[in-house]
C-alpha cells in the first residue's frame, strides 16, 4: 500500500517531487552549515556491516575526531589519520603503516572528510521516511547516484530534526552489501591537541616492528 501511494504521488505531483527535493537538500545543507560552524567534533558510532547472500555480518564501534578537514578515526583496530595532506593509516594488529596521499577526486567512498558535505555533488536527493528513536524525530533523506556506473545503489541519511545533526548512515551497495553508521556519542568544540592529527614517523621507525609503506 505504501508503494503504491508513493508511486500515485510521483505520477500526479511533479512539483511536490520538486519541493521534497530541494528541502532536503535544504535539510542536509543546514546540517553541514552547523558542522562548519564548530571548532570541532568528536563522535563515537557502532558500525555495521551485512551481506546476506555472503553471510557476512560484521560489528564494531568507533569513534571519531574532525577538526575542520583534519580527522583522527579509529575503528576495526585501524587508527587514521589524516593531517591535511597525507593519510596516515595504522594497523597495529599487523604492525603496519600506510602512508599515502588523499585523493580529492576519489568520489568512491565517504571519507570523514566529506561525510556533511558528500551529498553537494552526483546525488539526486529526496526525502524519506521519518522514524522516532528514544523520543526524538529522525527525518531520512535518500540520496541515489548520477553515476549509473556507482557501486552504491543509494545512501540514506538520517538527520536529527531537532540538532540538525547526522544521526544514522545507511549506504546500501549494488552487490547487496549494507553498512550502517550509528551516532551513539556527539560532543562538540571539545579541548583537543592538535597532536591527534599529526603522525609521528620517528615514533613507529624506533619501534623498528611495524613495517612502513608509502603509496606515492
Amino acid at each position: 500500500m505504501r508503494n503504491a501511494f508513493i508511486f500515485l504521488l510521483l505520477i500526479t505531483s511533479p512539483f511536490l517531487i520538486n519541493a521534497q527535493g530541494n528541502s532536503a537538500r535544504t535539510l542536509l545543507d543546514e546540517v553541514s552549515s552547523k558542522i562548519e560552524s564548530y571548532n570541532n567534533v568528536f563522535l563515537e558510532f557502532n558500525y555495521n556491516l551485512e551481506n546476506k547472500a555472503e553471510k557476512v555480518n560484521q560489528e564494531t564501534r568507533g569513534n571519531l575526531t574532525l577538526q575542520k578537514n583534519l580527522y583522527n578515526l579509529k575503528y576495526l583496530g585501524v587508527e587514521r589519520i589524516f593531517d591535511g595532506k597525507k593519510v596516515y593509516t595504522i594497523v597495529h594488529e599487523d604492525e603496519e603503516v600506510v602512508i599515502s596521499k588523499n585523493d580529492k577526486n576519489d568520489e568512491g567512498s565517504i571519507t570523514p572528510s566529506k561525510m556533511f558535505n558528500f551529498y553537494k555533488n552526483g546525488y539526486t536527493i529526496k526525502m524519506d521516511i521519518v522514524q522516532k528513536n528514544g523520543g526524538r524525530e529522525i527525518q531520512f533523506v535518500k540520496l541515489t547516484p548520477m553515476d549509473s556506473n556507482s557501486e552504491i545503489r543509494y545512501i540514506l541519511v538520517g538527520v536529527d530534526t531537532q540538532t540538525k545533526h547526522i544521526s544514522k548512515l545507511i549506504e546500501v551497495g549494488n552487490n547487496g552489501t549494507q553498512t550502517t553508521l550509528l551516532v551513539t556519542n556527539f560532543k562538540t568544540n571539545q579541548q583537543i591537541s592538535n597532536n591527534l592529527f599529526t603522525f609521528d614517523l620517528a615514533k613507529y621507525k624506533n619501534e623498528k616492528r611495524y613495517l612502513i609503506s608509502e603509496i606515492k
